[in-house]
């Protein structure tokens, strides 16, 4: 039988939920976005212009909680392949933004380039559990005005999965929407089929930030689904108890998803979490202590509490290097996630609280991706799994490798991983005695060996590259132009 990991009763659940909204009633959350706070006054929320902050009752945040689907598709490049959240089911994605990468053969730490961000996306694209890359290279040999187009352009050249970015202003957002319309076949098109992911990263504490809100409404306009996130530090920017950091938290991502729904009724949305603990040695962050994992999980259960997806961190490192480290808190970050029934789990490939990236590290997590759905899966017991007839078939002094039943189960019932050597000693030495790593690095290989473009239609590859070039112009005042809110034209996006 399968049961969901919970780390909260229902009491604490309704608790947390009863104490966010007091928070949001009586302190509120600091706006800095002009036009953010207009929306929120419309709705019926408390705006001090002045102290640019927005209390919000319950009752508005209620009705406009209760506007978000519960469960949407996100689709690919190719919109035959596409993920339901929301579905029950657990999806993965990679991890980022990582501005340095283990090279995959040398094993040097180094920048990351746009060269890695186009294979990383190539990578994910043959991987069999990880199905959205969340721009996880962060390349630093092309402008930085640019990172968000040649991403996009690199996503529809080499990948049939969905893609996804960050909420990063006006401007860059606005971009990357147009240019999803491109290869999607319009606007509308988009809005139907929705291709992009975009992460909100609230601020912590009790913040939201222009430049996340202006992505956010942009993205909510074209239909894209939006992972609200927060990042808060338990011990540093949000309180050191978890559950207090819970209640901070749940407040934040509560008035970031109704600002989604008050401007577009029904936008998709995930009840998202990066969510960590200090590191109260050093004051920095551990994104893969233990805790990540139970923050995590509770945030499924609030995010279901709510009737919404929700997407969490997992597989998470503060390791340095692919290594027992590593392992180690990976799996104690990613597999209270995954057991906890959240819908995405932004995971994949990272070290060193996701700052570097690792090739091999990746295709691994894709392995421990399959593993962690076979342990949630749990076991199915009926009159077929139970086995009786071959059992008083095979009787005393059978086997059951040659039965019928072993052949038509062995695929569903047992993970067969591909990298984790299983053969006895001697017969893995024989064999080259190669580790897990190794194995990954040559999969890595392969899978850039033989790795092709996706070839596009030839009028959408103009149009794409037309507004390529057009960012690749910008002088960079006129990509900080669009962060004045007189500059914005939100009905005309």
């Amino acid at each position: 039988m399968k049961t969901e990991y919970a780390v909260l009763s229902r009491q604490e659940i309704e608790r947390i939920d009863s104490a966010s909204m007091e928070v949001l009633a009586t302190v509120g959350i600091r706006v800095d976005y002009a036009t953010a706070r207009d929306l929120f006054r419309q709705a019926g929320a408390e705006v001090d212009d002045a102290r640019e902050c927005v209390r919000i009752p319950e009752a508005v945040l209620r009705r406009a909680i209760a506007q978000a689907p519960r469960q949407f598709s996100l689709y690919g490049a190719d919109p035959a392949f596409h993920l339901d959240l929301g579905s029950g089911a657990t999806h993965f994605a990679a991890l980022g933004t990582p501005t340095h990468i283990l090279d995959h053969e040398t094993g040097e730490r180094r920048p990351c380039t746009l060269d890695d961000l186009v294979q990383h996306i190539a990578i994910i694209d043959a991987c069999d559990y990880v199905h959205n890359s969340q721009m996880d290279i962060w390349p630093g040999d092309i402008p930085m005005t640019t990172i968000h187009a040649e991403a996009i352009w690199a996503w529809a050249h080499h990948s049939h999965k969905p893609f996804g970015m960050g909420c990063y202003g006006y401007i860059p957002t606005l971009d990357m929407m147009r240019m999803m319309a491109i290869v999607a076949g319009g606007k509308e098109a988009l809005r139907r089929q929705p291709r992009f992911l975009a992460i909100c990263s609230t601020v912590s504490p009790l913040q939201m930030s222009q430049m996340q809100a202006e992505g956010l409404l942009i993205c909510a306009d074209y239909g894209q689904p939006v992972a609200v996130s927060p990042e808060g530090i338990a011990g540093a920017t949000a309180p050191v108890t978890l559950a207090g950091l819970l209640v901070q938290e749940n407040a934040n991502i509560l008035a970031h998803i109704a600002l989604a729904q008050i401007f577009r009724p029904g936008t998709p949305v995930l009840y998202g979490t990066v969510s960590t603990i200090a590191n109260m040695r050093l004051g920095t962050v551990a994104l893969g202590a233990v805790e990540t994992g139970l923050i995590s999980a509770a945030s499924c259960q609030l995010a279901h509490y709510y009737g919404l997806p929700c997407r969490t961190v997992g597989a998470a490192t503060e390791a340095k290097s692919v290594d027992v480290q590593s392992g180690l808190e990976r799996s104690a970050t990613l597999l209270p996630a995954v057991l906890a029934g959240a819908d995405l789990i932004t995971c994949a490939g990272t070290l060193d609280s996701s700052m570097l990236e690792s090739a091999p590290q990746l295709v691994l997590d894709d392995e421990l991706c399959g593993a962690a759905l076979r342990l949630a899966r749990g076991i199915e017991v009926d009159d077929e799994t139970l086995a009786l007839d071959v059992i008083r078939q095979v009787g005393f002094s059978g086997q059951y490798l040659s039965e019928e039943h072993t052949a038509r189960h062995f695929r569903s019932e047992h993970f067969m991983p591909r990298l984790l050597p299983r053969e006895p000693f001697d017969t893995w030495l024989q064999a080259g005695g190669r580790p897990a790593l190794e194995l990954a690095r040559e999969r890595v290989r392969r899978i850039l060996a033989e790795h092709r473009p996706y070839t596009l239609d030839p009028a959408v590859e103009r149009e794409l590259d037309a507004y390529r070039q057009v960012v690749a112009a910008r002088p960079l005042d006129a990509f900080y132009a669009g962060e004045a809110i007189e500059a914005q034209d939100l009905a005309a996006l």
